[in-house]
């Protein structure tokens, strides 16, 4: 397509060459040039020819003028570009000296591609300047771009400002007018800058703008999206706060062990005691979680009898779930039934539950007088937590453990566990 463009230009401009030369020939026409009292007269076409030949000349003069100035600026681009290249490698590498050094002359070269280089070059010098703990020559090098390039001024100023701990700068760096619409990076450091500034409710709202601009990886935001709605329920200041937050999230956030306990934890703490009991029950009967099981007693909350019988009833389903266990020894200790607590502990610990059985087992025996075996269980409970093997409790022999099950299988007229009498 090229080919036939230039074919036809060329055929196009010979018919028109070709008719004003028969123009010309056929009427040469006359020119009369008059300068300080002399006349000076030819044809038409002699004078076309004549200014084109000026025309040449000067072009050729103004080349031949420009050529060294041409040169010396090529030479400076390809030198820019050459330091940009190593500062770049030595920035990789770790040579933060050495890279700030070769950027800032990169920046300083830039030349008839001034933008491109000098953006960044300054960018890589100031990042090169911040891994060495230098923040004023870091804000010094991004401060050098002043309004050429707005919106990479606003980002490296939030990077910088987040890095500093500072994430009020951060967002008043990303909200300025010259810089805006942010684009993805952006987006996701005005996010990271509410986490960090305590305003979690914000950054999981545009967890959409960051998923529709694939700012993160899903994983990553997947992850993100626990923490920020675990984080957004922990700073809610009131009971109303939380209740807005709690129903703003989405419903597989609800569903989230960790989401739930946070949320569970803070309604306990604003002494909202039938949320926090009814959102671990509503998520552990949805989908069951040894994590949600486990917060279940230790919920500093009243209501013990209910929440035993509903543990319960859990129990027949998932007989073997060691949280489960643990928490019906933290409830039923709780109600001064000791007995009947460590039954449940020693059959946690055989489905493998870990520390936090031996610890509350360690408790209990503590309470009832029974130092040695209290003292046991606590060496246990550290056993336990750096992976050592466990030292077994005396005392408990086979007529025991059998004793201990008749127990648990007894239950008097409203169902609950009959303690030995």
């Amino acid at each position: 397509m090229n080919l036939f463009r230039n074919v036809l230009f060329w055929i196009v401009l010979a018919l028109v060459g070709a008719l004003l030369a028969q123009l010309l020939l056929a009427d040469p026409g006359y020119v009369l040039v008059r300068f300080r009292g002399s006349d000076y007269t030819t044809t038409v076409a002699s004078a076309v020819l004549i200014a084109m030949v000026v025309l040449v000349a000067l072009w050729l003069l103004w080349t031949l003028l420009a050529l060294p100035f041409r040169s010396w600026r090529r030479h400076r681009d390809q030198r820019a570009r050459a330091r940009l290249g190593e500062g770049l490698d030595a920035l990789h590498h770790g040579h933060y000296d050495r890279a700030h050094k070769l950027l800032v002359q990169a920046a300083e070269d830039g030349g008839t591609q001034g933008i491109a280089i000098e953006t960044s070059a300054r960018l890589a010098a100031a990042r090169a300047a911040a891994a060495r703990g230098d923040a004023a020559t870091a804000r010094v090098q991004i401060d050098a771009l002043g309004e050429r390039n707005p919106t990479a001024r606003a980002l490296a100023l939030a990077e910088l400002a987040l890095m500093e701990h500072r994430p009020t700068d951060a967002l008043v760096a990303l909200d300025d007018p010259a810089a805006q619409p942010l684009p993805p990076r952006g987006l996701a450091l005005r996010a990271q800058a509410h986490a960090a500034a305590g305003q979690s409710a914000q950054a999981y709202g545009l967890l959409g703008a960051l998923r529709q601009q694939q700012a993160l990886p899903p994983a990553q935001l997947d992850e993100l999206q626990e923490h920020w709605a675990a984080a957004s329920l922990h700073e809610a200041r009131d009971a109303n706060a939380l209740a807005e937050r709690w129903d703003a999230l989405s419903r597989e956030a609800r569903n989230d062990p960790a989401v739930v306990i946070a949320y569970a934890r803070r309604a306990a703490a604003l002494r909202w005691d039938e949320a926090a009991i009814g959102a671990i029950e509503q998520a552990l009967d949805a989908r069951w979680s040894e994590a949600l099981a486990d917060e279940y007693g230790r919920l500093p909350l009243g209501r013990l009898d209910a929440r035993r019988t509903q543990a319960e009833h859990w129990l027949q389903a998932h007989p073997a779930s060691p949280a489960l266990l643990v928490t019906l020894a933290r409830l039923g200790r709780a109600q001064g039934q000791w007995p009947l607590a460590e039954n449940y502990l020693h059959r946690a610990l055989a489905q493998g539950a870990g520390a936090d059985a031996w610890e509350v087992l360690g408790d209990g025996f503590s309470v009832a007088g029974d130092e040695s075996r209290a003292r046991l269980s606590y060496a246990n409970a550290l056993r336990a937590g750096r992976g050592e093997p466990v030292v077994e409790i005396p005392g408990r022999d086979m007529r025991q453990r059998i004793h201990d099950e008749a127990v648990v299988e007894q239950r008097d007229e409203h169902g609950m566990p009959r303690l030995p009498g």
